[in-house]
C-alpha cells in the first residue's frame, strides 16, 4: 500500500547527490485547470526549477503529455523537456523543432464528429496526440471512453489513455516509461536512482520503469498508483523540492 508522505519526511529520505529527478508538469508542478492553456508554474517557481537542476547537476526532467513547443513555454527552457508523453525531448539549452508531427487528418475528424453531441466537450491537438477533455460535462465519460477506443482500434499503432477528466489518443510509443528508461542511459543520469513524480495514469508507466531499475515513484493526490509514496497536492511537491535545494545550499 502506497505511503502518505510528508514533504519534510520525503526530504530526508532523496539525496540530490544520487537520485534523478522526473517532473510530470500538469497536477503535479501546477495545480489542473478547467481551461488547460491557463495552467503554469507558481510564482518563483521556474527560479526554484533552475536552482533545482543545478543542485542536481542537471539530472533533473520535465516530463509532460504536453507538446513540447508548448511545455517549452511554460518552463525553464536550460532543463531537459520531454513532451508528447515522450515522444519529443530537448537537452537543456535545446529550442524545439518548429516542424510538428501531427495526428491524420481524417482520424481527427472522426474524433469531432464523436464529440460533438456532447456539449463542453473540446479536443487539444498536442502534435500527434489528441486529448479529449471532458472536465465541463463529466457525465460524458463513459460514453466518450467507449467510443474513443473503438475508434482507435482503427490505427493500430495508436490507443486511448485514460485520464483525470481527459481522454488521450495517442501513439503506443508515446510512453514516459519508455523516455525514462531512454534519459537514464545518458550522462548525468547514469547510476543515479530514478525518482518519476506524478498525478495521472500515464505517470503510472514511468514510475513502473523507475521502480525496476532501483528507484520509485511519488503519486500527487488520490487515486490507485503502483507508487511507493503519496504528496497531497502540488503544494506539497514544491515543499518537497525547496528542501531539497536548501539541503544543497
Amino acid at each position: 500500500m502506497v505511503s502518505q508522505i510528508s514533504p519534510t519526511q520525503l526530504a530526508a529520505a532523496t539525496s540530490v547527490q544520487d537520485c534523478a529527478l522526473f517532473l510530470d508538469f500538469d497536477g503535479t508542478l501546477a495545480p489542473l485547470q478547467d481551461d488547460p492553456d491557463t495552467v503554469a508554474l507558481p510564482s518563483g517557481g521556474a527560479e526554484d526549477l533552475v536552482n533545482l537542476n543545478a543542485a542536481l547537476n542537471g539530472a533533473l526532467v520535465l516530463i509532460s503529455g504536453r507538446d513540447i513547443r508548448d511545455l517549452s513555454v511554460r518552463t525553464p527552457e536550460s532543463i531537459l523537456r520531454a513532451g508528447g508523453h515522450g515522444l519529443e525531448i530537448c537537452l537543456p539549452g535545446e529550442a524545439p523543432r518548429i516542424e510538428i508531427e501531427v495526428i491524420d487528418s481524417n482520424f481527427r475528424a472522426k474524433v469531432e464528429k464523436l464529440i460533438a453531441p456532447h456539449a463542453g466537450v473540446r479536443v487539444e491537438d498536442k502534435g500527434p496526440v489528441l486529448a479529449v477533455h471532458f472536465r465541463q460535462n463529466p457525465s460524458a465519460e463513459a460514453d466518450l471512453l467507449k467510443a474513443l477506443q473503438m475508434l482507435a482500434e482503427d490505427l493500430p499503432e495508436y490507443k486511448a489513455q485514460h485520464g483525470k477528466m481527459v481522454i488521450e489518443l495517442k501513439p503506443i510509443r508515446a510512453n514516459k516509461g519508455i523516455a525514462l528508461a531512454s534519459v537514464m542511459q545518458s550522462t548525468p543520469f547514469v547510476g543515479r536512482t530514478p525518482i518519476m513524480v506524478g498525478d495521472d495514469t500515464t505517470d503510472e508507466d514511468a514510475m513502473r520503469v523507475a521502480t525496476d531499475l532501483g528507484g520509485f515513484g511519488v503519486k500527487v493526490g488520490e487515486g490507485e498508483t503502483c507508487a511507493k509514496f503519496r504528496l497531497r497536492d502540488p503544494d506539497a511537491v514544491w515543499d518537497w523540492l525547496r528542501r531539497l535545494v536548501d539541503e544543497h545550499t
